[in-house]
């Protein structure tokens, strides 16, 4: 029996492990392993606001490629009042999504043929060691022994603002992470509050913000000032051309700034040129040259980013309202100081176009400018220890680890793990769109093939289990079987 280990039960790690014990012999177990307390849905599909609006339709989100509308007949048949045709164009609650990922895993542990497959544990993994076999080490001084290991991460807190001391980070006035539980609490519903970015993140900020009554101003700063676009309503009426697409970044961006014209022109929407790109978006990053992949992060990467990650139409018009009403302000410039008082934070940066001297004075900071990606400035134990220890190293554009085509992570050397894999945004570098629904989903499918073929080769071992090294450590048999069918994994 072979053994792979996935560290991170979020969106990334859980359809991993759905589409390797469709496809791994039934001599391979698959042991699933997550910090928080919940395994399925993620930071990202955990939020309990209702408010919070998946950013692509109900139809495009199932977790199968071979079962499109699976995901739509769980909503109609968990939603009642919701037939499957009109979900397929509804943006639902994103908590709903993070369900629906949680019920397909229960469903799954409750498989006869799994009996025994499948093994969840809930720690945090510190490091990893090679030897005949991958060691894991997790918090309690337990450790997990595996043939392959995947690093399902997910995404890391925004890294700290430029101008900010490290007595500022520490003080109350400011919050790194946006999706913490205390991220807004204790704000006077009145008062002044800065939100670093102007991104998604921003945007869901400041949706709770106005779902908890808050009256005062919300200022939004990045350095272009720039929002998400909406998804287009209604059908188009324009075709989408079917040229070829340029490699080359000029031509690209030629090309999609005149085919949106057209498309709108001729009564169509410009969202569909984009989306035109999607199922080819990696073939183009891989066809850039390395110069022009550069020159896209940039200058263009923060225009891609609002065109292609959109609001819902829902979302926008509350954005749309409190820019109309005044409550909302957005500004573009540089930060350079903030000034903590026991009154506020004075917050110092330069306008981007006139390059004047601003300043906003607010009771809150809360970083929204989205997830660090240098891999060097993260600093996360398991991080930290595979870049030190040579096991992994960063990739040369900074958006996360170095891997290969088949996930494979590459070592300080260079050279190609076969026991190492990673999934999700921590391969942006490689594969560049590894955030959207459809993107990992087809990533995890391929390295579930890939992973399959490897272990249906491979010799069998005798079954390995935690090891507990301190006397009063639970093991992976009573952990999973107690406390994640009742408490991480609730039926919905």
């Amino acid at each position: 029996m072979s053994t792979i280990a996935i560290v991170g039960a979020g969106f990334s790690g859980t359809l991993l492990t759905l589409h390797l014990l469709r496809r791994c012999p039934a001599s391979t177990r698959i042991h699933l392993i997550e910090r928080n307390r919940r395994f399925g849905p993620g930071a990202a599909y955990s939020t309990g606001n209702a408010s919070h609006l998946l950013n692509v339709p109900a139809g495009r989100m199932s977790a199968f490629r071979d079962r499109p509308q699976d995901f739509q007949e769980w909503l109609a048949a968990s939603t009642p009042g919701l037939p499957s045709a009109q979900a397929a164009g509804t943006f639902v609650p994103r908590g709903l999504y993070g369900d629906y990922i949680r019920r397909l895993l229960l469903d799954e542990m409750r498989k006869p043929a799994n009996a025994g497959r499948l093994k969840l544990s809930r720690g945090a993994v510190l490091s990893v060691e090679e030897g005949p076999t991958l060691k894991l080490h997790l918090d309690r001084d337990r450790h997990i022994e595996a043939d392959t290991a995947v690093l399902a991460i997910g995404n890391f807190p925004p890294e700290p603002p430029p101008g900010a001391d490290p007595a500022f980070l520490d003080s109350p006035r400011y919050q790194a992470d946006p999706w913490a539980p205390d991220s807004l609490s204790g704000i006077d519903p009145d008062a002044p509050v800065l939100l670093i970015g102007t991104g998604l993140t921003m945007v869901d900020t400041a949706i709770t913000l106005f779902d908890e009554g808050h009256r005062g101003p919300i200022h939004a700063l990045s350095r272009r000032g720039l929002l998400p676009r909406r998804h287009g309503t209604g059908p188009s009426n324009a075709a989408v051309c079917q040229d070829a697409f340029p490699t080359r970044l000029s031509a690209l961006t030629r090309y999609l700034r005149r085919e949106s014209r057209n498309s709108v022109e001729a009564g169509g929407h410009w969202q569909a040129v984009i989306d035109s790109l999607r199922p080819f978006t990696q073939d183009v990053w891989h066809a850039l040259s390395a110069e022009d992949r550069k020159r896209f992060l940039r200058h263009l990467r923060p225009w891609w980013e609002v065109h292609r990650h959109r609001m819902a139409p829902g979302v926008a018009e509350r954005v749309d309202l409190a820019l109309s009403r005044g409550q909302l302000h957005v500004h573009a410039g540089r930060i350079q100081q903030f000034c903590a008082s026991e009154t506020g934070v004075t917050v110092s940066y330069r306008k981007r176009k006139s390059g004047e001297a601003a300043e906003l004075t607010v009771a809150r900071v809360i970083n929204c400018s989205g997830p660090g990606c240098d891999y060097d400035r993260i600093t996360d134990p398991l991080v930290r220890s595979l870049l030190d220890c040579g096991l992994a190293r960063p990739d040369e554009l900074r958006l996360g680890l170095d891997v290969t085509g088949n996930c494979a992570i590459k070592h300080a050397d260079g050279s190609i793990s076969r026991r190492l894999f990673a999934i999700g945004p921590a391969t942006k570098g490689e594969f560049w769109e590894m955030t959207a629904v459809p993107d990992i989903r087809r990533q995890c499918e391929f390295l579930g093939d890939f992973l399959a073929a490897q272990h249906a080769a491979a010799p069998p071992r005798a079954p390995i289990e935690v090891t507990p090294v301190a006397p009063g450590s639970s093991t992976l048999q009573a952990h999973s079987r107690i406390s994640v069918r009742r408490e991480e994994i609730p039926a919905s």
